[in-house]
């Protein structure tokens, strides 16, 4: 059982909130691929390791970790393209697992490695997700152009292929894409991720709006320590699959005796920041769907 250290202020301050996210020990396992057999073998890789916390409404958490760390496997897990090998995740009530569709209503996830109609143009791709959520064409006609604008994707290239587009112009749109339907639950799987640092300090921005205007709570799996402490109340260290601590980032730098956020991470984990795990959480779906 990992033991999650909270701020006393922050349990104080939990009980008067709707709870927004409630995990239990959750735990995911993947199996490693057998190199010479050329096939899954019988050794298994722990992605998540009894990983708890509660997310109050309106809340923004931020999760830190390297690659390798689970990130993406607690977002996967949250929005319900994972299951589970132990414990449970509700949101608002709703189980991931038993209660998926109703789960699958009140979530939007950002992911780096968004996927999209590569033939068609971001508008086409927006219009087409917005469809997917009940909207109608004449509910998005102005709504598409104004938060391409507000994620600072150019006017003049909105016409052009997907395809077409950097890594970076993609990720806007798949921010635009999750923003539509005014989420209450938002999943940030690095979202600023290949951004240049104007367009990263708009997304920043949107995301702050996106919370104030439309109460809604906010789990953001990062490695970009700065925009943890500006964007989140609480910073959450996961590490080898393991949430280490949770807190404000002024209790974490003084509960480790550091005058940053880099130095705390380091004192939790016994390791600098800048490294990477030994797998990419990307890994992951090659391990599921092979």
């Amino acid at each position: 059982m990992t033991e999650i250290r909270e701020a006393p202020s922050m349990k104080a301050v939990a009980r008067d909130l709707v709870v927004a996210v409630e995990a239990h020990e959750l735990r995911k396992e993947f199996k490693v691929p057998d190199r010479k057999k050329g096939r899954f073998g019988r050794k298994t890789r722990v992605a998540l390791d009894g990983v708890s916390f509660t997310l109050g409404r309106g809340e923004t958490v931020a999760i830190l970790g390297q690659n390798g760390s689970g990130k993406s496997t607690l977002v996967r897990l949250l929005s319900t393209l994972l299951l589970p090998d132990g414990g449970s995740a509700v949101i608002f009530g709703h189980d991931v697992v038993s209660d998926a569709r109703a789960v699958r209503r009140l979530v939007n996830r950002v992911s780096v490695e968004a996927s999209f109609f590569k033939k068609m143009s971001s508008a086409e791709n927006l219009g087409y997700a917005s469809r997917y959520y009940g909207m109608t064409a004449a509910d998005t006609k102005d709504l598409i152009p104004e938060i391409l604008e507000r994620v600072g994707f150019p006017r003049d290239r909105r016409d052009e292929p997907m395809e077409n587009l950097s890594r970076g112009m993609q990720q806007k749109v798949a921010l635009a894409r999750a923003l539509l339907t005014s989420p209450v639950l938002l999943l940030l799987d690095e979202p600023t991720t290949g951004l240049d640092p104007r367009s990263k300090l708009e997304v920043q921005d949107f995301i702050r709006e996106i919370r104030t205007n439309h109460d809604s709570t906010i789990l953001l799996c990062t490695h970009d320590l700065a925009e943890a402490e500006t964007l989140a109340e609480r910073v959450g260290i996961l590490d080898r699959g393991r949430l280490l601590a949770l807190e404000p980032a002024d209790d974490l730098k003084r509960r480790y005796g550091c005058g940053t956020l880099e130095e705390a991470f380091f004192s939790a984990t016994g390791r600098a920041f800048e490294a990477e795990g030994d797998e990419d959480d990307e890994d992951d779906d090659r391990e599921v769907f092979a």
